[in-house]
C-alpha cells in the first residue's frame, strides 16, 4: 500500500478525523489500512460540494460549503503569489496560528509547515522577526469580519478551499489589494533582494500571501 505522504505525519494530522488510529501500532497493517481509508476521507472531502465543519478550540458547528475546486476560480482581481501551503511552510504568525484547526484544512499542508503548537515562536517566522498585532487588536478595531474569527489568513484558506461568500470576500479582497503598498515601499527603499531590509514589513507581506524575496 502507498501512501503519498509519511505515514507518521499522517497519523498525527489525521486522528482528528479518525481518532482510532491514535492506538493502533505505527507498523501494523491494521494502522496502515487505518490511514489510507483517513486519507482518503481527506481527498474526498476537499472537492467541489462537499461541506466542511469546522470544530476546533475557537470555533464549534460552523458549516460551509465548497462551491470552487480548491485553487481554482479565484475573482479576477484576486492574485496571491503563495498558496497556504506555501505560507506555513515558510514560516508565518510565530507557528502558532492554526495548531489546533488542521482538520479543518488538507493535510499535506502541514507535513512541511513550521509550528509550534504550545506557544507563539518567532524563530518558526522566516525572518525569525514578530510581524502581526494580537487577535485582540483586530478584534477592537473590527478587522475581523463574519466568521473567520481568527483573521485574514483564516479567511484565505477558506476561500482557496473553494468557499465563497460574496460580501466578505469582496473586503478582504480590497484588504489585501491595499496592503500591496508594503511591497512598493520595499522596492522604494530596498536594493533588489537584500532581504535584511525591512525585515518586518517582508514578513507581514509573507502573511497577506505576497512573495516577500525579490
Amino acid at each position: 500500500m502507498y501512501l503519498p505522504f509519511n505515514k507518521e505525519i499522517n497519523k498525527s494530522i489525521l486522528s482528528d478525523t479518525c481518532p482510532s488510529i491514535k492506538k493502533l501500532k505505527s507498523n501494523s497493517r491494521a494502522s496502515c489500512r487505518s490511514v489510507f481509508f483517513c486519507y482518503h476521507i481527506f481527498m474526498t472531502k476537499f472537492k467541489k460540494g462537499a461541506v466542511i465543519t469546522v470544530n476546533d478550540k475557537m470555533q464549534s458547528g460552523y458549516r460551509y460549503t465548497l462551491v470552487c475546486e480548491p485553487g481554482q476560480d479565484f475573482a479576477p482581481e484576486f492574485k496571491p503569489e503563495l498558496t497556504p501551503r506555501q505560507m506555513l511552510e515558510m514560516g508565518v504568525f510565530e507557528g502558532h496560528y492554526m495548531t489546533d484547526c488542521r482538520a479543518e484544512f488538507p493535510p499535506e499542508w502541514f507535513e512541511k509547515a513550521k509550528m509550534n503548537p504550545d506557544k507563539a515562536d518567532i524563530s518558526q517566522n522566516y525572518f525569525k522577526i514578530k510581524s502581526r498585532q494580537n487577535l485582540q487588536i483586530w478584534q477592537e478595531k473590527g478587522w475581523i469580519i463574519g466568521p473567520d474569527i481568527r483573521g485574514w489568513f483564516q479567511w484565505y484558506c477558506r476561500y482557496w478551499l473553494g468557499r465563497r461568500i460574496e460580501d466578505i470576500d469582496k473586503i478582504q479582497i480590497s484588504r489585501w489589494k491595499n496592503f500591496k503598498r508594503h511591497k512598493m515601499q520595499i522596492l522604494k527603499n530596498c536594493p533588489p533582494r537584500a532581504l535584511q531590509c525591512r525585515p518586518r514589513q517582508r514578513q507581514a507581506l509573507l502573511q497577506w500571501a505576497y512573495n516577500p524575496i525579490f
